[in-house]
């Protein structure tokens, strides 16, 4: 376990140390200005913002997964408790479902806003 965590630490590390160095290479540098001028901001606020996706969309889908799970237990326990009311209770196992699955939606929406629409980029007029 520590090692796995340990791992993660580390890949997170170099994103956030690789992504500013990979996104300065792309503007073109003059003669006459110095080389030493580059403005990491926007690299900065995208390491960033790709860790906080990751991070929503991880926490998003473990957490609506358990929360399924936990569903999905407590129904198969009532049907086998009491077989005449199974249809009562997978209807309300779905219903449960569907609100549960909504959460994981929910993360991916904010997590796609965070990709494509940032507000801190446009924030920050870049």
């Amino acid at each position: 376990m520590r090692k796995s965590v340990s791992y993660v630490v580390i890949s997170i590390l170099l994103i956030m140390v690789l992504t500013p160095l990979a996104l300065a290479a792309s503007a073109p540098v003059s003669a006459a200005a110095p080389a030493s001028t580059v403005d990491y901001t926007k690299a900065i606020v995208i390491g960033c913002s790709l860790l906080a996706v990751g991070i929503a969309m991880g926490l998003g889908t473990i957490g609506t997964g358990v929360g399924m799970g936990n569903g999905l237990s407590g129904a198969t326990n009532a049907v086998g408790r009491n077989p005449e009311a199974q249809g009562k209770i997978l209807l309300t196992m779905m219903v449960g479902l569907a609100m549960i699955e909504s959460l994981a939606i929910y993360a991916l929406v904010i997590a796609l806003i965070v990709l494509y629409a940032n507000p801190l980029i446009k924030l920050l007029g870049m």
